[in-house]
């Protein structure tokens, strides 16, 4: 092999592994891409399903209140119950898989109940029934409040394990990323040395080249 035959292969090794190491790189970024989308959407599940829970608390609250204070607290119930309405809205639109789904009926089916006898319980104050009422939020009422909340928290078990097994996806992912990494830029430091190593192999035979006199042949 000629001089020129072993420099040039030299540098095509080196190059071939510069772009190992730099193909690996964007592989781990994207594959890190990828899986941080998947915390991300895990994340928003979860604080979604906080949402919807926190709210089923807070307009059963209001409806105790309004039933204990003649009716004054009743707007800021209609206000809590139109903002859980709103909230389980984009739960629907957002949560779609088979046991997310599930449990969103759950509720539903639970608010539904709560918001008629709410009605009948309204009619009863407005009429000035006031033992009705608390009977019937002290009794049925908080069964489908109990019912609401069962579904609103199991569903935010369900996303809290959701994100936990993708920020653990995530873990996994980056420290795959990093070995790959660190293999790739260990191989394109071995052959940069095999490049060095070549290049002062042909400097010598070069300059062995230079040093040898003449044979009479070349003089002639």
């Amino acid at each position: 092999m000629t001089i020129r035959s072993k420099l040039y292969a030299a540098i095509a090794v080196t190059v071939a592994g510069l772009a190992l190491t730099a193909g690996v790189g964007v592989w781990g970024m994207n594959r890190l891409s990828d899986r941080f989308d998947g915390v991300q959407r895990a994340a928003d599940a979860r604080a979604l399903a906080l949402q919807v829970k926190f709210a089923i608390a807070d307009f059963n609250g209001w409806q105790t209140a309004y039933g204990y204070d003649n009716g004054k607290s009743r707007p800021i119930f209609l206000s809590s119950v139109a903002g859980f309405r709103e909230t389980l809205v984009r739960a629907k639109a957002e949560l779609k898989r088979p046991v997310e789904r599930s449990l969103l009926e759950e509720i539903t089916a639970a608010f539904g109940d709560f918001m008629r006898l709410d009605r009948v319980a309204w009619s009863a104050l407005q009429a000035g029934r006031t033992a009705q009422v608390r009977r019937l939020f002290l009794g049925p009422e908080i069964a489908n409040f109990r019912r609401a909340a069962a579904g609103a928290q199991r569903l935010a078990q369900v996303e809290d394990k959701r994100a936990g097994a993708e920020e653990r996806k995530f873990r996994d992912a980056r420290k795959s990323a990093l070995r790959s990494l660190i293999g790739a830029s260990l191989i394109a430091a071995l052959l940069v040395a095999i490049l060095l190593v070549t290049a002062l192999d042909l400097a010598r035979m070069a300059e062995g080249t230079l040093a040898r006199p003449p044979s009479p042949e070349d003089v002639e």
